[in-house]
């Protein structure tokens, strides 16, 4: 599972150390097997739940992709479905039976090579899904609360995409993207160097973004 907040600014993927064979003491993303009385949606819900304490409604999920390749699990022939997650700013998680540790990471800080399996891959390929959806799909707003400011929602871009974006050009296209945000009518609260307070929104009925927010050099 390649679950994915933005923590403090800081576009975070959650690992866990291996405390069992094979790869033990190495890093790894978490997972587990599919129970016999599961679907895949199901299991990865399970796990969501059991890594982070955080419902389905609390995050958006999605199916990333199979990864079947004949020597990725030494132990035997192994097919995994891998899950994406985007969740809002998370709490510390806490370490399963079978991990020493579990943190968030920065992505940035990720190499992917030192992962065990094929893990390397299936986060590369988690990245690369998360950055190009928030350019078709509001699917940036599951990295917020439910009500927001623009400004938070830029930090999200900006974290996710690893660069700096023009706050009134950001601002202009997101207010101007037919049902992306939705004005929640009140402002939020005046932070503690004061100045005028921003507007909340909430998130519209678009199912895609049209036109679409493309990234710097895109």
């Amino acid at each position: 599972m390649v679950l994915l907040t933005v923590r403090d600014g800081v576009f975070s993927v959650l690992l866990v150390e291996r405390g069992t064979h094979p790869y033990r003491g190495k890093l790894s993303l978490p997972g587990g097997f599919v129970g016999e009385d599961e679907d895949l949606d199901s299991a990865a819900v399970r796990r969501l739940e059991r890594e982070t304490g955080v419902r389905r409604s609390g995050a958006h999920v999605e199916q990333l992709g199979a990864y079947g390749g004949p020597d990725r699990d030494p132990r035997m022939r192994v097919v995994s479905v891998a899950y994406l997650v985007f969740a809002p700013d998370l709490p510390a998680p806490v370490p399963g039976e079978r991990t020493r540790s579990v943190a968030w990471v920065p992505v940035s800080e990720v190499e992917g090579d030192t992962l065990a399996f094929d893990h390397g891959q299936v986060l590369a390929a988690g990245i690369e899904r998360a950055r190009s959806k928030l350019e078709y799909t509001p699917l940036a707003a599951a990295f917020v609360g439910a009500t927001f400011t623009v400004a938070d929602l830029r930090h999200v871009y900006e974290a996710v995409w690893g660069g700096a974006l023009d706050p009134r050009n950001f601002h202009r296209k997101v207010t101007g993207t037919p049902g992306f945000l939705v004005p929640v009518g009140r402002p939020a609260p005046v932070g503690p160097e004061g100045g005028r307070p921003a507007a909340l929104f909430q998130l519209g009925d678009a199912t895609s973004l049209r036109p679409a927010m493309l990234r710097p050099g895109a």
